[in-house]
């Protein structure tokens, strides 16, 4: 077998315009492969406690995996890792397309940004040459605009893009970085963080792609994805439907977020359901580099939604549908369009919205303090107007939300704060934990927010109890047997599901691996398919042990660097809006139970090795992980 490759990082200090290039050894590589866990080790070693995540003194690491770039599904994504200026702790944030793809066949593995230019520059790369290019005349530009300009001004097509648009460059706290028009390095605030860089953009020359280390054994890996993916209820449905295909399902049995979470039960979920945005504006799909799914789907509404940016995702339909009271999928089209136009993550934007919306139906504010707009729920007319206000911090509605529902909840006062349905300061995405129970630890304690792709969901664990994947549960250390009742209760079960499908899938985001390919029960490929990958494509002969390990390395790091920044187990809290029944609808009397919540996270802590004082890493924890530097 080969050895671990090194890594080769790219270091660009924005302010004293200096350019290198080094190298991380191989052995060091192995225990950070990739994603935010090579970011995390950057930021933990080279910036001090306390900064301000939008001063120069922050750093950006970009980074993708030694796996990135070969042709085999859900292997495209690339991380950017920062001092999140939503949360104030460790930022994560991912991106498909086919952005990681060419960064890796340019010959890097990571890129720090430092430092912050006196004007604003695009960073270029093209192999060795990397150039930093004046964009004063792309300043101010929207993100399709802005690609547009770029590529005129290089003379070729030939390059993959990410950008900010204004609302990054107006330090909006969930402003985005946008590749390819349509696809957002989305939660976090990074798009804030490359602002306040005065960084617009970062472009990258397309170059020829990898092979792998066994040619023959990683042909033979891929030669059944075809038929893999066709035999796969949910990969054809995400191929049909695009990720909105499971709202029907949240929606029936009344778990789908509504009017701010004050219900689970959405009346007209039909309207923006995925079967209906197939039957009525979708006009194609795409898909990331080298992936069979093509679940990216493309929508277009005559003279109000331009197909380049893209189409809705099923949070996004969640945000700007059901949290709003909104049933017009046209009007949803629309939203998620402003926010790819504008750099705005979809999912903290419809939720800060949606918390305004409840504010102003309980008189908390009115329309002196919105401008004269009425936030009634449903009113999908204001959408332009309060998300261009946000955008670009206009007017004082525009500029409170711009810092996210949480600390526009404590501007307000007068208990809006209830209101805020956020973990770490960071908007919920439409996954109900009253329904999927693991999440409400698995929100609370995860590092950087509320995260729905930060472990599996219970349903899952059903699902695979009789499946071919049951062996799959297995290999992540869930070999216990499950009745038609587990995934529903809050119980040792699902803190054990939900605690090691965690460490599989921050290891997945470590090694850049998309979540809707790789897994543990209901994808296309399971984690010992993720063993014969390592070694065929890269020669690393790793176990599903080791790479849960990366996985739990890069959890406890996250979690250390919370708190050198104050964090403690008191941050690791739910919206007290959880621990109340639902009033109407299927799922009318569901809750979260607060004290098994409360026992369950003790047992998370003790699963996880964290102390059950402050809920941080114990140092036998750090030890066994080599994590002893951070001691």
């Amino acid at each position: 077998m080969a050895m671990f490759p090194e890594a080769k990082i790219l270091d660009i200090d924005l302010t004293s315009k200096k350019i290198s290039t080094n190298f991380m050894p191989g052995a060091l590589h192995q225990l950070y492969p990739g994603g935010s866990a090579l970011g995390m080790y950057y930021l933990l070693k080279e910036t001090k406690p306390g900064i301000d995540p939008l001063s120069e003194e922050n750093i950006m690491i970009f980074s993708v995996s030694p796996l990135t770039g070969f042709p085999v599904s859900g292997q495209c994504r690339m991380t950017v890792t920062t001092k999140s200026p939503l949360t104030g702790g460790a930022g994560d944030a991912q991106v498909g397309g086919y952005l990681a793809a060419h960064f890796k066949a340019n010959g890097y593995d990571a890129m720090i940004i430092r430092g912050r230019s006196d004007s604003p520059v695009y960073i270029y790369i093209d192999n060795d040459e990397v150039k930093l290019n004046d964009a004063k005349n792309i300043w101010g530009k929207v993100t399709g605009e802005t690609e547009d300009l770029i590529r005129a001004e290089l003379g070729f097509d030939k390059v993959q893009i990410a950008a900010i648009g204004p609302a990054g460059e107006n330090l909006v706290k969930f402003g985005s970085i946008i590749h390819g028009k349509s696809r957002a390095l989305g939660r976090n605030g990074a798009g804030a963080v490359m602002g306040s860089k005065n960084l617009k953009a970062f472009v990258v020359k397309n170059q020829k792609v990898r092979k792998a280390y066994d040619a023959e054994m990683f042909k033979d890996f891929v030669k059944t994805a075809k038929q893999d993916i066709e035999e796969n209820g949910v990969c054809v449905g995400m191929r049909s439907n695009g990720t909105d295909d499971c709202l029907g399902g949240m929606a029936e049995i009344g778990f789908l977020p509504t009017r701010n979470w004050q219900s689970g039960w959405f009346k007209d979920w039909e309207k923006i359901n995925g079967s209906y945005m197939t039957e009525t504006i979708k006009v194609g799909d795409e898909s990331c580099f080298g992936c069979g799914i093509n679940c990216k789907q493309i929508v277009a509404v005559e003279g109000k939604v331009d197909p380049q940016y893209g189409g809705p995702e099923y949070e996004t339909c969640a945000t700007f549908g059901s949290y709003c009271g909104v049933n017009d999928l046209k009007e949803v089209a629309y939203a998620n369009m402003l926010c790819n136009m504008y750099g705005m993550d979809t999912i903290s934007c419809g939720a800060t919205l949606a918390f305004a919306m409840e504010c102003f139906e309980k008189g908390l504010i009115t329309k002196e303090d919105t401008g004269g707009l009425d936030l009634e729920f449903g009113n999908s007319s204001v959408y332009y107007d309060i998300l261009t206000s946000i955008a670009y911090r206009k007017g004082k509605l525009g500029n409170m939300l711009a810092e996210g529902s949480y600390r526009a909840a404590e501007k307000i006062g007068k208990d809006s704060i209830e209101y805020s349905m956020t973990c770490k300061k960071q908007e919920m995405p439409a996954h109900m934990p009253q329904y999927k129970p693991s999440l409400a630890v698995i929100y609370s304690v995860n590092p950087f927010g509320a995260d729905h792709q930060s472990s599996e969901h219970d349903g899952s664990m059903w699902y695979a109890k009789d499946s071919k994947e049951r062996s799959w549960m297995s290999q992540v250390g869930c070999n216990f047997s499950v009745d038609d009742t587990d995934a529903m209760k809050l119980n040792a079960k699902n803190i054990v599901w939900g605690y090691n499908t965690q460490k599989l899938y921050s290891a997945l985001d470590t090694l850049c691996l998309c979540q809707f390919a790789w897994g543990p029960s209901w994808q296309l490929y399971g984690p010992e398919h993720l063993v014969q990958f390592c070694k065929s494509a890269i020669g690393w002969n790793t176990s599903v042990y080791e790479i849960m390990e990366i996985g739990e390395r890069r959890l406890n790091m996250m979690r250390c660097y919370n708190a050198r920044e104050g964090f403690t187990k008191a941050d690791d809290v739910l919206p007290k809006r959880l621990f109340k029944p639902l009033a109407d609808g299927p799922s009318e009397g569901a809750f979260v139970d607060e004290q098994k919540y409360n026992a369950a996270k003790e047992l998370y802590y003790a699963i996880a090795g964290w102390n059950s004082e402050d809920g941080n890493p114990s140092k036998a924890t750090l030890t066994k992980l080599s994590l002893d530097w951070l001691l």
